[in-house]
């Protein structure tokens, strides 16, 4: 027998009328009625006393509304274990598109290496504040943020992570060979910088604020979300960039780029890892937050 026509005769005898049980269910009034009539030629009983104004069940129709209450509870069980299986076998990683782009790619070869078996992997970029929203609602098991300033993540299992560092980067075509720089040689160049919210747009702009500085003093200021882009951009002479060190060490090592700092700003990234929950021994999570910290060459959960 369909579930439904056990909700519609619960619910018939809910609202006490066909009329407002088919405006609850979304479908018409003689549905409702053929429903019903349909579970009592099933069961050979009348099931609802239709005599007064309000519609109330039989003594077989308390049977059986007894019997479906609890065919309802199983259901709903039987989609929260389904739902806990899910969750045991899948991955649900959130990051920062810097950490991401740096260590992803390496990490999922070593993962799916020693664990094939993981019936589903689930990535997404996004920036601090929406990496932690998604934790709080549940669409991520686990996420790395990136930042500058403190989060309130006392509802969360925390981990620090070593701290990345934020470098301006330019193009041995510029000509500028010191490893330490004044904001002064810089300011002549075109900026590339990601959007507002961005955890190094946001460290810069709070570094420029203490120095008396702003963005707009750049020859220009362009906002561009594409990390490669900016990359291929700066390595080409075209500009200049404010960028996660981990993001762009081959560059640097294969002299594509040179790394500079400015004396009196702030340059350390800090980087957490987040869980929504402590996993359980062996969960593929577990298992997934293990190959981070191997990494990084930290202690295992």
């Amino acid at each position: 027998m369909k579930s439904e026509y056990f909700q519609t005769l619960v619910e018939t005898i809910a609202l006490g009328s066909f009329s407002k049980a088919a405006e609850k269910l979304f479908v018409t009034q003689s549905a409702i009625s053929r429903r019903i009539q349909l579970l009592e030629d099933h069961y050979g009983y009348p099931l609802i006393d239709r005599s007064g104004s309000n519609l109330v069940p039989t003594e077989a129709g308390k049977i059986v509304i007894e019997k479906a209450l609890k065919i309802f509870q199983l259901e709903k069980e039987l989609v929260q274990k389904l739902h806990d299986h899910e969750m045991r076998t899948r991955i649900a990683f959130c990051c920062t598109p810097a950490f991401g782009i740096a260590y992803i790619p390496d990490l999922m070869k070593r993962f799916m290496f020693l664990y094939s078996s993981t019936s589903e992997i689930k990535f997404s970029f996004e920036m601090p504040d929406d990496v932690i929203a998604g934790l709080q609602r549940g669409t991520y098991q686990a996420g790395v943020i990136e930042h500058s300033e403190p989060y309130e993540l006392g509802e969360f299992e925390t981990f620090s992570l070593p701290d990345d560092e934020l470098i301006f980067v330019t193009s041995p075509l510029l000509g500028i060979d010191s490893p330490t720089v004044t904001i002064d040689q810089l300011i002549p160049y075109d900026l590339y910088i990601r959007k507002e919210g961005c955890c190094s747009s946001k460290l810069l702009i709070h570094n420029l604020k203490n120095s008396g500085r702003v963005c707009t003093e750049f020859a220009h200021t362009i906002i561009c979300d594409d990390l490669h882009y900016i990359i291929n951009t700066v390595c080409e002479g075209g500009g200049i960039s404010f960028l996660s060190r981990s993001l762009v060490e081959q560059y640097i090592r294969q002299g594509t780029l040179r790394e500079h700092r400015i004396t009196r700003f702030n340059h350390t990234h800090h980087r957490t890892l987040v869980l929504a929950n402590r996993p359980v021994e062996n969960n593929p999570l577990t298992l997934f937050v293990d190959e981070i910290f191997k990494l990084f060459n930290m202690k295992s959960l």
